[in-house]
């Protein structure tokens, strides 16, 4: 028999796809005598309030018919979020939303480096600034990379400082 949130992935999947985002995950975690259902989503551009509560209606219909309606057992309560800021960049989506953002990349040779996304050409590379000067990664050989937090960030999308 499959996991709960394998289950959930199969039969949400394309649906959300229909509704223009990618399921990212699904975590299910006992919660006393309820489940939590969480869901993660995320698209190019960001996800809004808007989005979020046009997916928990469509999640919750689809969870409260067949047969989906089996994947859990007993009362749940579901939430419907975008990725974190922690979450590693992962896919060739991951770093082309991550685009202009800077980041910690640590190499399967054990290398590590802080560099800001200038662009991401294909699936397989990534460029990034390190140091003033580019440098081109191929994303097979990151073995992990995660979005840094910054509070002073000098090129905001709104220009603001």
């Amino acid at each position: 028999m499959a996991s709960p949130r394998t289950v959930l992935l199969d039969g949400l999947s394309a649906p959300l796809t229909e509704l223009g985002v990618d399921l990212e995950d699904i975590d299910v975690t006992k919660a006393g005598r309820r489940h939590v259902v969480r869901v993660v989503i995320d698209r190019d551009g960001g996800v809004d309030l808007d989005l979020v509560a046009q997916v928990s209606q469509r999640v919750s219909e689809l969870m409260d018919a067949p047969p989906l309606d089996r994947a859990i057992d007993g009362a749940f309560v579901l939430e419907v979020t975008s990725p974190g800021v922690d979450r590693p960049l992962t896919l060739p989506r991951h770093w082309r939303r991550a685009l202009t953002r800077l980041v910690r990349v640590t190499l399967s040779d054990g290398t590590e480096f802080d560099g800001r996304i200038t662009d991401v050409p294909d699936d397989e590379t990534v460029v990034l600034e390190v140091d003033g000067e580019a440098r081109e990664v191929a994303v097979a050989d990151v073995t992990r990379a995660v979005v840094q937090v910054e509070f002073n960030r000098k090129d905001d999308k709104d220009g603001e400082e």
